[in-house]
């Protein structure tokens, strides 16, 4: 049986034999869609577009993970969204439905062909793909723009490269997620925000750690966000907290690995200070979007001094949070 695929909002299918609206076309996009930033909203846009001018279900077919995870694990990169946000955030775009194929080993080798004909005709009954005018896909990325044009010529489905978009601070290349873990890996949230179009958001659960915050008078959540997910370079930064009712506080964040008390650390932890904030947040589910970039992690001398930064960084948090 074929790897499971979702729809959201349509139904959910255990396999690919099935189509979701039997005598309706769509027009689709397929990729990562990782972050789902600035690039990835242009083409969703016309998409939809294209659809309503035919009268066709708009489609965003996508994978359960990261297909880099499986092609090359070694290298694949550290992702922008997990699973759960991306599919919000595809939500967010106005697309009919989100199509998450199962990607495996089996899917790893599966010609273009192959997955065109079982998930773009059969299922989709696609009448038009619109892609950006780099895309590849299929075993050993055999799939490209000049491909699905043939295929679509027999197989009753047209093909609209899109040209990539610029990104919006006039640097000479496109927006792309490989852009944006670029910046936020020199702790550029700013920048990420740009290409985004959003503030850079991690997810995670709040769990215990040393108290030490407390004892500090700064308490802080710890959130543990899972170990594919990228983050941004050790340092202090001004952002939000939302908690899982909703509530938004804004927060100065510590990442890093605290080197006034450990010496040899080697993982980044995530330690958020809600500010003007009293309550326990344990074993809550937290969103943590990150702002601004207020300055690098260092050992401090001693207690005290440490202190008096931590107020300095709380009054700039509050001062860039609330202008």
């Amino acid at each position: 049986m074929a790897a499971p695929i979702a729809f959201r909002a349509v139904q959910v299918l255990s396999d690919t034999s099935a189509a979701p609206w039997p005598g309706t076309r769509s027009v689709i996009t397929i990729g990562a869609y990782d972050g789902v930033h600035l690039g990835h909203r242009a083409v969703i846009e016309q998409v939809r577009a294209h659809a309503a001018r035919i009268g066709a279900k708009s489609v965003v077919v996508t994978f359960d993970r990261h297909p880099a995870s499986v092609v090359r694990p070694e290298s694949a990169p550290k992702l922008l969204s997990d699973a759960e946000q991306k599919l919000e955030l595809l939500r967010s775009t106005g697309i009919d439905a989100t199509l998450v194929v199962g990607f495996d080993e089996r899917r790893q080798h599966e010609s273009a062909e192959d997955f065109v004909r079982s998930v773009l005709v059969e299922v989709l009954g696609t009448r038009a793909v619109v892609v950006g005018e780099d895309f590849h896909f299929g075993h050993r990325r055999e799939g490209n723009v000049a491909l699905l044009r043939q295929l679509g010529a027999r197989m009753d489905f047209e093909v609209y490269p899109v040209e990539l978009i610029d990104r919006p601070d006039g640097v000479g290349e496109p927006v792309s997620s490989t852009a944006i873990r670029r910046a936020l890996a020199g702790g550029n949230v700013e920048t990420a925000t740009r290409l985004l179009g959003r503030p850079f958001e991690v997810r995670g659960v709040v769990v215990k750690g040393d108290q030490r915050g407390r004892l500090l008078g700064f308490p802080t959540a710890n959130v543990e966000v899972p170990n594919q997910i990228c983050l941004p370079a050790d340092g202090v930064y001004a952002g939000w907290y939302v908690r899982e009712n909703g509530d938004r506080h804004a927060c100065a964040m510590n990442l890093g690995r605290r080197p006034t008390f450990y010496e040899h650390a080697d993982v980044s932890l995530l330690e958020a200070h809600l500010i003007d904030f009293n309550g326990d947040l344990y074993g809550e589910r937290a969103h943590v979007s990150f702002t601004n970039f207020l300055r690098g992690e260092r050992k401090f001398d001693g207690i005290d001094a440490l202190i008096a930064q931590l107020k300095q960084d709380v009054d700039h948090a509050r001062t860039v949070l609330h202008p």
